[in-house]
């Protein structure tokens, strides 16, 4: 586990501000009608703009066939996450989840959002905001002294609690100098276990959520889907671990 140097900080808090402003820009260009593609053109030339390189694209984690060949993920309805963004148009019911990198000068940060398009059902928008309060929840763990088995315990009990369930065999993980840096940050634990948090580590909490199913496959383009179709929503912050309350570095 890295923990950070107070000038790699200094970076990854940059890269953090370019990616919350880069996502406040596709989040307003979201509409009925426009394809994932025309999203994702958008993110990569926002990213670089601001003197930034989209950390996904060109990304081949250990275990990939082939690197990833977009600046973002957008995944529609039951794809979880790593859904290539194509030519699909966006419709109304639907729902996209958009997870994005920055490398800043080869430091990274790592977010991620779900919103609905246009009319959404109830259980759409209770999944939404349930798994965005999840991410708060967890957030608020993140402390030096307390465990990763409290961030873990603090989301999935919370999820359950509002009739969801945590995504099986996904994480999040610690960034900032490489995409996925040890150690795993799982949605679920026991309150007082694991690694203990120390000031200078940055973790992204990425809550994964399921209306249904919790269990997933993998697709033939190697995204990740609710092997019941149900859908799932994903939200995601990179976080400092502080002498005293976290730091949320991608707001």
């Amino acid at each position: 586990v890295i923990i950070k140097t107070p000038e790699q900080i200094k970076m990854i808090r940059i890269a953090g501000k370019i990616l919350a402003n880069v996502a406040e820009k596709i989040k307003e260009a979201i509409q009925e009608g426009i394809s994932l593609k025309e999203l994702d053109k958008l993110a990569k030339r926002l990213i670089e703009e601001a003197g930034a390189e989209p950390a996904f694209l060109g990304y081949q984690p250990y275990g990939a066939v082939k690197s990833y060949p977009a600046s973002i993920c957008a995944s529609i309805n039951e794809i979880v996450v790593h859904g290539i963004p194509n030519g699909y148009k966006l419709k109304s019911g639907d729902i996209l989840s958009v997870d994005l990198g920055v490398t800043y000068r080869g430091f990274i940060a790592d977010g991620a959002f779900t919103v609905g398009i246009e009319e959404i059902s109830g259980q759409a928008k209770n999944l939404i905001n349930t798994t965005r309060q999840a991410l708060t929840i967890g957030i608020k763990e993140c402390k030096s002294g307390k465990t990763l088995g409290d961030i873990g315990w603090a989301i999935n009990n919370f999820e359950t609690s509002r009739g969801f369930k945590d995504i099986k065999g996904l994480s999040g993980h610690g960034v900032g100098i490489e995409l996925h840096e040890d150690p795993p940050v799982f949605n679920e634990g026991q309150k007082n276990t694991g690694l203990r948090l120390k000031p200078g580590m940055v973790l992204a909490l990425e809550p994964m959520v399921s209306a249904g199913d919790p269990y997933i496959v993998q697709l033939p383009d190697d995204s990740y889907a609710t092997r019941d179709k149900s859908p799932a929503a994903h939200f995601e912050h990179t976080v400092l671990i502080t002498e005293k309350e976290p730091e949320i570095l991608t707001k």
